[in-house]
């Protein structure tokens, strides 16, 4: 009984020691198991929870085109025990939108640093899709009901890419949504969708065993993971193109900046482990660090150029 008390009272009187530190670190992961998202949190989070000296749980809570783990950050206390990864669409693509999600990247939550980029790959089923681009806009035109292609969910970066595709080609194309790239690529190797526009994650070794045609990267130049891939403007869409996909980490509004500060510092060393690093080239990503304060201003730029995009082919709100 004494010995309780006695550890009650160091809690309360020295709240930064190990023992009041044995709370773990909750990061939601927004996407379902098997996307790149996923596959990164798991890359990170063993070696995150060495030099923190607390447990990484990695909790996924896929849906809304990625926003809900930034949902849910948004209003868990700002302690630094809530974290979450968050992506290009529900960042800088989807709060632009005629139905964006109820909070602002850029201000109900802190970011705390940027992980990786990733290219996102239009890809097709060898045995009941299109062979290239060209064959894609051609044979959508050809029918009244279109082509289906999936993505990882409403207004995600893969969904919002393939409207802004529809606008630059006229291409007649009916959006079917999953809860990731994992189960949208799992569709498409069963058939049941010809087309699918995911992070080149989940589709890469599906391309490289012939099960999957890389029709094209959605972004402005070709990636280094996998350089024998065109853009889709190469494929035959001059012009088309944006910046490469990203992933970040980020906290609850109001979290004390010397908590930011360490989570994004241990971030970035984590990062640079060749294990790490090992274990993210065999995601088929590339490790992009910016500590917080970088990463704030390059969430800024992208959201302003993607809201100018969407304005442009009136898909904005």
């Amino acid at each position: 009984m004494l010995v309780g008390r006695a550890l009650l009272l160091a809690v309360l009187i020295f709240p930064g020691t190990a023992f009041a530190q044995t709370k773990p670190i909750q990061l939601i992961v927004p996407f379902a198991p098997g996307a790149s998202s996923d596959g990164i949190a798991r890359a990170i989070a063993p070696e995150l929870s060495t030099r923190m000296g607390r447990t990484v749980v990695i909790e996924n809570k896929a849906g809304a085109g990625g926003s809900l783990g930034l949902i849910a950050v948004s209003k868990a206390p700002p302690d630094g025990d809530t974290l979450t990864l968050a992506a290009t669409g529900a960042l800088v693509i989807s709060p632009h939108t005629p139905t964006p999600p109820p909070l602002d990247p850029l201000r109900d939550v802190v970011a705390v640093a940027k992980l990786i980029e990733i290219p996102l790959v239009l890809v097709s089923n060898p045995r009941i899709g299109p062979k290239s681009v060209t064959e894609l806009i051609e044979r959508s035109k050809a029918s009244s009901s279109g082509v289906s292609y999936g993505t990882t969910g409403v207004n995600s970066g893969q969904h919002l890419s393939m409207e802004l595709f529809k606008k630059a080609t006229g291409a007649n194309l009916v959006h079917v949504p999953y809860r990731g790239s994992a189960p949208a690529v799992t569709d498409l190797l069963g058939g049941q969708i010809p087309v699918a526009c995911v992070d080149i994650t989940s589709a890469f070794p599906h391309i490289q065993a012939g099960n999957l045609i890389a029709l094209g990267l959605m972004d402005l130049k070709r990636t280094p993971l996998a350089p024998d891939i065109p853009t889709v403007a190469e494929a035959g869409v001059p012009g088309f193109g944006r910046e490469g996909g990203f992933m970040g980490v980020f906290a609850p509004p109001g979290t004390p900046a010397a908590v930011v500060k360490r989570l994004s510092r241990e971030i970035g060393e984590v990062l640079r482990l060749p294990d790490v690093q090992a274990k993210v080239r065999l995601l088929t990503v590339q490790v992009s660090y910016q500590d917080d304060v970088e990463f704030a201003k390059f969430l800024a730029t992208e959201s302003a150029k993607w809201k100018q995009a969407l304005q442009a082919v009136g898909l904005t709100n």
